[in-house]
């Protein structure tokens, strides 16, 4: 799995047991590797819409292949684990685009690359990748697909349960107590940890503001922090999704050409419209008793965390996946592996009340060894 926010590539190693509708998933290994300079110099440069060949594009589907291959064999010698002992590998890859609805001429879209053919030739074993499509073909907007997982994950008797991811871009599943699929909502909320990274980086040339220590010394510009939450995604009905396109590296530089603060004030702002965003969409489907659970890299930012509490009521709670045992980085490679594994069964698994789908299909597609 990689993200939006291009950290890395995260590799999970997991034992999945399945019976009916309870799941049990065991952890066994996990770890992030860092791309090469190069390779993330050229997502960058597709990614924020630079002028590229389709030469690059086509090297960039390889290279990834090779660098997800590598990446895999490598946690597998960490762990001890021969490619023998494997029974497939899920893949999500890397998104280079996602229109998630029709713009003019452009009916909606998404495009991930890390060629399937290489990693099973390389692990030897059948892959499962690309699980966004099939939602898109059945009028989804193929985002968010984690959902299905964590209802088989996160779901209780006792309470209401709202995961709330914060890598690149937010995104948020409810889970009432006692839910059933056709029950969960989730969708994007809006910004994550990207614009607070592009700051991090433009200010201080470093990746992002570790500990929120930068969004900590500054003071947040109120005025920035509502003329934003008042674009229109925020108003739009959910299910909805967002990406690079609206909070990526333009909307950076927007808002550097308009605004005059000094660098920590910047981040502070940028930390605060994160964390209301969050708040805004939370507030919308619960006034009650609720445990939100933050996984991603924002769950290890106590800045943001302290003015999301801020910005919730007390009925609300804010945990960290770390609370209950889980690791934060490793939940969503964990998830495309929950994907896989439904997908290898012919079962479908995205959440049409999440995505907007109109019928429920089976994502994913099987490059066999």
């Amino acid at each position: 799995m990689s993200g939006t926010s291009l950290d890395g590539v995260d590799v999970a190693l997991v034992d999945i047991y399945s019976k009916e509708d309870s799941l049990s998933v065991e952890l066994l290994k996990f770890q992030t590797y860092d791309y090469s300079a190069e390779l993330l110099s050229l997502l960058k440069k597709v990614i924020n819409d630079a002028q590229v060949t389709l030469q690059e594009i086509s090297y960039l589907n390889f290279a990834l292949g090779e660098l997800y291959s590598q990446c895999c064999l490598q946690l597998c010698a960490e762990a001890s684990i021969s490619c023998e002992e494997l029974s497939f590998i899920a893949s999500h890859g890397q998104t280079l685009y996602h229109q998630p609805e029709k713009q003019d001429m452009y009916t909606s879209n998404t495009f991930q690359v890390g060629e399937s053919a290489i990693i099973a030739q390389r692990l030897q074993t059948t892959v499962v990748s690309n699980f966004r499509e099939a939602d898109m073909a059945a009028g989804g907007q193929g985002a968010p697909i984690v959902p299905f997982s964590e209802i088989l994950l996160y779901r209780t008797h006792e309470k209401n349960r709202i995961l709330q991811n914060i890598g690149g871009i937010g995104n948020l599943t409810f889970i009432k107590k006692d839910a059933q699929l056709e029950d969960v909502i989730a969708f994007d909320t809006g910004p994550g940890n990207m614009v607070i990274d592009a700051l991090t980086k433009h200010f201080f040339n470093q990746a992002y503001d570790k500990d929120g220590s930068y969004g900590e010394r500054g003071v947040p510009n109120r005025v920035f922090v509502e003329k934003y939450m008042n674009m229109p995604y925020f108003k739009q009905p959910f299910p909805k999704t967002t990406g690079r396109e609206m909070f990526g590296q333009h909307f950076v530089e927007q808002i550097l050409q308009e605004w005059s603060m000094s660098p920590v004030d910047f981040i502070a702002s940028a930390t605060l419209f994160t964390a209301k965003s969050i708040a805004y969409h939370v507030k919308q489907l619960v006034n009650e008793q609720t445990e939100l659970i933050v996984g991603g890299g924002g769950a290890y930012n106590p800045t943001l965390l302290k003015m999301l509490r801020e910005e919730l009521p007390a009925s609300i709670s804010v945990i960290t996946q770390e609370d209950l045992g889980i690791s934060s980085d490793a939940k969503e490679a964990v998830a495309m592996a929950i994907l896989g594994k439904y997908t290898l069964e012919a079962h479908a698994n995205n959440v049409p009340n999440a995505t907007g789908a109109n019928s429920s299909v089976i994502l994913g597609k099987i490059t066999l060894y």
